[in-house]
């Protein structure tokens, strides 16, 4: 049964290596829902090769995007049309952040490379009053609930890719080649802790293998 489960879930891996999609792109859409129609500054933290930040731009004054790894900085960059209202810089999000306050704070598949606590205090006071944080984020699975909602993913993954890619092997998209890790903290200690720094945050499991977290400051 080992064997099988094995093979299974190698030949999955293959099928997706053949017919990647971003996950966290498939969030982009529901992110800019959370958001005002127009808003002053924003802040993308580990905003990759920028896809999110371009979207943010169609409605900011403008956008400071950072992230940790040049290379895809550089990307980023290269990606962005002449004139588009972001700043794209390397920074260290806990230490390097442009100054706020911030109207709007978006952070996508980066908290589980930082300090958790910390940095939500940080994206806190870079936060204007009124100002929103949005937060797609990756957590361990540990209760049978995250298996479950892991394991519905997997049939639906595959079937995305497909049909993203026209049934087509493709490469890579640039968004997907940023360094990554897996996630050590579980969705019930995101939760206490997420709440205990921003009182009334809202978070949810979602499908393929990502947690939604909104908070509006006061």
């Amino acid at each position: 049964m080992r064997t099988v489960t094995r093979r299974a879930l190698e030949a999955i891996g293959r099928f997706n290596d053949a017919h990647p999609w971003d996950h966290n792109a498939h969030y982009h859409r529901w992110i800019l829902r959370q958001l005002p129609a127009r808003f002053g500054r924003a802040l993308d933290v580990g905003s990759g090769s920028g896809d999110l930040a371009r979207l943010l731009a169609g409605r900011a004054g403008a956008v400071d995007a950072v992230d940790a790894d040049a290379a895809i900085v550089a990307r980023a960059r290269e990606l962005t049309a002449p004139g588009a209202a972001v700043t794209f810089c390397v920074a260290d999000a806990m230490t390097e952040l442009p100054p706020g306050p911030y109207d709007v704070i978006t952070c996508v598949a980066t908290l589980h490379h930082l300090p958790f606590g910390g940095a939500l205090r940080l994206l806190r006071r870079h936060l204007a009053p009124g100002g929103t944080l949005v937060v797609v984020g990756l957590a361990q699975a540990q209760t049978p609930g995250d298996h479950l909602l892991g394991a519905a993913a997997i049939p639906l993954n595959a079937a995305l890719g497909w049909i993203r890619n026209k049934g087509r092997t493709a490469p890579r998209p640039p968004s997907m080649t940023a360094p990554t890790r897996q996630a050590d903290m579980g969705f019930r200690a995101v939760v206490r802790e997420a709440r205990a720094v921003l009182p009334g945050a809202r978070l949810r499991r979602r499908l393929f293998w990502r947690y939604t977290l909104v908070w509006r400051a006061d």
